[in-house]
């Protein structure tokens, strides 16, 4: 057999995986003006160059099994595993494992991990990220962090980080970094090498300088420690208020 017959016959059983549903597609808008991403259909696998070079041929493709790119995979829909070269994106559900070199991209509710240089969730992510950079909207789980991790809402679980963390909103759990940690609400403990600030102090603080607007119960362990509302608004080593 020849080889382009070979090459027909692969492509002929690799779009045997693919089934396209005669029944409405799913429309979902995550933003205003956002295109509505509508399915093909589903496959189990997906292989090319990078979408859309890829067969299937095109996006918008649920893929429940297999998404391999060289350089670049998109989807609708992403139950199983999403590996590229360089970048992936989800752009509905993601449940399983994303890993490039450069981004992983989650943009609705994601449950497993993803691994790359930038992590992204536009919803909720449970699960883990390995990543130089992560930024996610509400995180539950086990955040590694190799520079910034960085979390629009609310952070529950473990979060480790190079050069520092930032949680916009309430921090549950235990924000760890080299070099600074910021949220508005601490559940938990932070700890730095450096610095720790927070509007709200639920828990304990621990580094060479900690900054606590207020604290309702908890205590700060270094060099300065600020807790405003105190009787005492600046202890060095240690600070307290029950």
């Amino acid at each position: 057999m020849n080889r382009i017959a070979k090459s027909a016959l692969f492509a002929c059983a690799l779009a045997a995986f693919a089934v396209k549903p005669s029944m409405a597609q799913e429309e979902v808008k995550d933003y205003p003006g956002a295109p509505d991403p509508t399915s093909y259909g589903y496959t189990v696998l997906a292989i090319g160059i990078g979408t859309p070079f890829a067969l299937p041929w095109g996006f918008d493709w649920d893929i429940f099994g297999l998404d391999l790119n060289l350089v670049y995979g998109d989807c609708n829909k992403m139950y199983g595993l999403e590996l590229a070269g360089v970048a992936n994106t989800a752009r509905l559900d993601m449940l399983g494992l994303q890993a490039s070199l450069a981004c992983n991209f989650a943009n609705r509710d994601a449950v497993g991990a993803q691994i790359g240089l930038v992590n992204i969730g536009n919803r909720t992510t449970y699960g883990l990220s390995i990543d130089g950079i992560s930024l996610h909207r509400d995180f539950l789980g086990l955040g590694i962090d190799g520079l910034i991790g960085a979390y629009d809402s609310e952070f529950y679980g473990l979060e480790i980080a190079g050069l520092g963390s930032a949680v916009r909103e309430d921090m549950w759990g235990w924000q760890l970094a080299l070099g600074a940690n910021f949220a508005r609400r601490i559940h938990g403990f932070q700890t730095a090498l450096l610095f720790n600030m927070t509007e709200e102090l639920r828990g304990a603080q621990l580094s060479l300088v900690n900054y606590a607007s207020t604290c309702s119960a908890g205590f700060q362990i270094g060099l300065l420690n600020f807790i405003m509302d105190n009787q005492v608004p600046v202890l060095p080593i240690f600070n307290c208020y029950f």
